[in-house]
């Protein structure tokens, strides 16, 4: 499930340092307001045997904003997106947002115009097609091929050798998070998107930077693992921003 908050704003620009940043800390704020004991408990130690956090957030989205190159335009109406499988973090989060009536995104100040909730699609098919907005991340190894470590790095892109098998294993853990049935698989990569790098620190330090790519991916599986995956996102870092599902 989804919380689409509709908003306003007279600013411009977003640094690119504060594009995702300020989203985790809202979903903990609104969190630790409305369900203190879950809030804590996610940030202390996540859920489930892997300590996974299924808490997700888009960037703001302006559609009609003025687009400059190298920057992050917005302005006027748009929205942003927060999620979560866990119907009482989702609730929580729906309670919390109807008691604000303005957001600091960064410096901006968003004015709270309406929120809804949103269900996922059905995907009785047991297949589904997911486009992210924001790029997806994903750690491997830092192993190459010859068996060296290059990198502590290692964030992944799609066409890298290890991508698949990383990419497929948080999927696993996802569902097995939820007590979902983990049999969920990525079929292929479809799309590939440029690399990108956005901050995720609360200070919104460059080195504090994951990087991956924007990807859209066929996969398959039970449909309440796909609806809680469109819920939570794609990848790893969700609560950062990443790997949101358009």
């Amino acid at each position: 499930m989804r919380l689409r908050i509709e908003v306003m704003t007279g600013a411009t620009e977003l640094a690119w340092t504060k594009v995702l940043s300020p989203g985790r800390s809202l979903l903990y704020d609104l969190l630790t307001r409305e369900t203190p004991d879950l809030g804590r408990r996610l940030h202390a130690r996540g859920a489930g045997p892997y300590g996974m956090v299924p808490l997700g957030h888009g960037a703001p989205v302006f559609p009609r904003a003025v687009k400059v190159r190298g920057r992050y335009a917005i302005g006027g109406r748009g929205h942003l997106e927060l999620g979560s499988p866990l119907l009482e973090a989702m609730t929580a989060m729906a309670q919390g947002i109807k008691q604000r009536e303005l957001l600091d995104w960064g410096g901006a100040a968003f004015r709270v115009l309406n929120a809804t909730l949103v269900e996922p699609p059905a995907f009785a098919s047991g297949r589904a097609l997911l486009r992210t907005l924001t790029p997806v991340v994903v750690k491997g190894t830092g192993v190459n091929a010859l068996g060296e470590r290059n990198t502590r790095q290692a964030w992944l892109l799609p066409t890298d050798r290890e991508f698949p098998e990383c990419f497929q294993r948080n999927l696993r853990r996802k569902a097995e998070t939820l007590g979902l049935d983990p049999e969920v698989s990525l079929t292929r990569i479809t799309w590939v998107g440029p690399r990108r790098s956005f901050a995720v620190g609360s200070a919104g330090a460059v080195r504090g930077g994951k990087s991956g790519a924007p990807v859209e991916v066929e996969l398959t599986g039970a449909p309440e693992t796909l609806q809680a995956i469109w819920s939570w996102g794609l990848g790893e870092a969700n609560p950062a921003g990443f790997g949101w599902i358009a």
